[in-house]
């Protein structure tokens, strides 16, 4: 009989021992309670002790977390609506805040931070207009809403809003279609400057040839109009050197010119008289005598 109370002795002082003393795992933290009251707070990785059966420790994940909400409809600034998708990274700042707002409970964490968020949205979101939003005003936004919602969280949660992103704006279809338009105006006007632009800059170039080509005949023409007129006044000369040398001869060479001109094609038929002087040096061997 007594060795089976010292072996429940044994036993139970072996569950108290072990249930003395707790581990906390690197990445976590923890918490001491005793009766619903918190003893201690923020317990660090490694072997700690503690009351047996009247105190309970509760482990809390020290690593960064993760909110994905669904997507929110905002309005901007001129009244148009766009729906946000979104997402938050946060973790645990305060043990006791966070266990006195949450128990302890990532679930309604979320649930608690998700409306903070959403209402620092709303807000960036109202201030600005569309043409801002598509622009790339997301940077801003965010740093904002995690600002507001960092301070916001730490007070009432005991949570660090580490970082607030954007995944993607969407834009109704009569939002689109609007934006779209405006675009494309705006595109059109674009193309428009340039294309004027562009026929400017061709009118000043095809002007400018124009003009370069007329200076260019210009000088052709009258470089040309002296050379033939020198052509022409030295050909003058030998005509009339020739002439003075022997004028008969002259006479013959000028009428072989002439016969060559007028049967070049050895198609042409002429009708003349037998005298015609255009005949002088044909059939008479004298004729070059008379």
């Amino acid at each position: 009989m007594k060795s089976v109370v010292a072996i429940l002795v044994v036993a139970l002082l072996a569950l108290l021992g072990f249930n003395s003393v707790f581990v906390v795992d690197e990445g976590q933290s923890a918490l001491l309670l005793q009766f619903g009251r918190i003893v201690h707070a923020d317990y660090q990785p490694g072997l700690h002790v503690k009351l047996p059966v009247i105190q309970q420790v509760l482990h809390f994940d020290k690593r960064i977390l993760s909110l994905d909400a669904q997507p929110e409809r905002y309005f901007t600034s001129e009244k148009k609506s766009v729906n946000v998708d979104f997402y938050v990274k946060w973790r645990i700042a305060d043990n006791a805040l966070y266990y006195r707002a949450t128990g302890g409970d990532q679930l309604q964490a979320t649930q608690r931070l998700t409306p903070v968020v959403k209402d620092a949205l709303r807000f960036e979101f109202n201030a600005r207009t569309l043409q801002e939003l598509i622009s790339g005003g997301r940077k801003d936004i965010t740093e904002r809403v995690r600002q507001q919602t960092d301070a916001s969280a730490r007070k009432n949660l005991g949570i660090a809003v580490v970082d607030v992103r954007i995944k993607r704006i969407d834009l109704p279809d009569e939002v689109s279609e609007s934006v779209y338009k405006r675009m494309k105006a705006e595109r059109l006007q674009l193309a428009n400057e340039l294309r004027y632009t562009g026929q400017e800059a061709a009118e000043k170039i095809n002007a400018d040839a124009d003009r370069q080509g007329k200076v260019l005949r210009a000088d052709a023409e009258r470089d040309a109009a002296k050379v033939r007129g020198e052509g022409d006044a030295e050909a003058a000369a030998i005509y009339a050197q020739s002439y003075n040398q022997d004028p008969e001869f002259f006479a013959f060479y000028r009428s072989l010119a002439a016969y060559t001109k007028a049967f070049k094609d050895g198609n042409s038929v002429l009708i003349l008289k037998p005298d015609s002087e255009f005949l002088h040096y044909f059939g008479n061997p004298d004729a070059a005598k008379h």
